[in-house]
């Protein structure tokens, strides 16, 4: 999940995609939908928290992945020194600033440098594969025979990334 905040409140977004690019200086990247309402107001501010879920935190994943509903309404969560909002229980949480963003499509590519890591002792991470949360899944193509690699991206269970 990234989350930020502006003068509105806390927003956040459910991320399809993050990864490290260098280690010095220390960045990461991830990808946001530039049309969506969260994005927008994180890349206003400037600043960002990237948190990582683990496994079992597919709840909090798809509160942040939906169109509908309050997104922090109800959790507890808490405005780290960065003045970021972070998410209780996650594994771990990458705080930085936007370094550059590049149109890709529909999608901004947000290259982003860390301020600070956070590391909260989960063991294992939330992984999203092939339209289901973890590593034991059966294999989508016995359940969608007619399938193509294009349809694939889509299953996702009524989660909107980015």
């Amino acid at each position: 999940m990234v989350t930020g905040v502006d003068d509105e409140g806390p927003v956040g977004f459910a991320c399809q995609s993050f990864a490290s690019v260098s280690l010095e200086p220390p960045l990461i990247l991830f990808c946001a939908d530039h049309r969506g309402r969260s994005w927008p107001r994180i890349r206003e501010t400037g600043r960002f928290c990237v948190n990582v879920l683990g496994e079992d935190q597919a709840g909090l994943c798809s509160r942040f992945g939906s169109s509908r509903g309050q997104r922090f309404e109800g959790l507890d969560w808490e405005l780290s020194r960065w003045g970021t909002p972070a998410l209780p229980g996650v594994m771990l949480r990458v705080h930085g600033e936007v370094e550059t963003v590049h149109q890709a499509g529909d999608h901004d590519v947000v290259i982003g440098r860390v301020s600070e890591l956070e590391y909260d002792g989960y063991e294992r991470p939330m992984i999203f594969y092939r339209g289901a949360f973890g590593t034991e899944f059966e294999d989508p193509a016995r359940r969608h025979p007619d399938a193509t690699p294009a349809s694939m991206l889509n299953w996702g269970d009524g989660i909107r990334w980015g």
